[in-house]
């Protein structure tokens, strides 16, 4: 995700049209979907934020045909950086979802 962002990107949505296929065919798995936020902001904001994330790809997944039933959604904010460096390289890795299956 950009900056600030919680819009999907057109290399999010290819991968997410692939997930979708998956997800389609094992309509008998659950998931979450993990949002995430890099370091600056409030830790509020950043729950708002990495939620608002989540939610975007729920809907594009949902909207491609997966139930709904299926998902489930959490944020951790700056909670769980993929990266601990303190630069916009770390920041960019830092900004995603992640799907997680149960």
């Amino acid at each position: 995700f950009d900056y600030d962002s919680a819009k999907l990107d057109s290399s999010a949505k290819i991968m997410l049209d692939a997930q979708s296929r998956f997800l389609r065919a094992n309509a008998d798995l659950n998931f979450i979907i993990e949002g995430h936020c890099d370091e600056r902001g409030t830790r509020e904001y950043n729950l708002a934020l990495g939620e608002g994330r989540a939610t975007a790809v729920s809907n594009f997944l949902i909207s491609a045909g997966v139930r709904a039933g299926q998902i489930e959604l959490v944020s951790y904010g700056e909670e769980r950086p993929e990266d601990p460096g303190h630069n916009e390289s770390a920041w960019s890795r830092n900004r995603r979802a992640i799907v997680s299956y149960q």
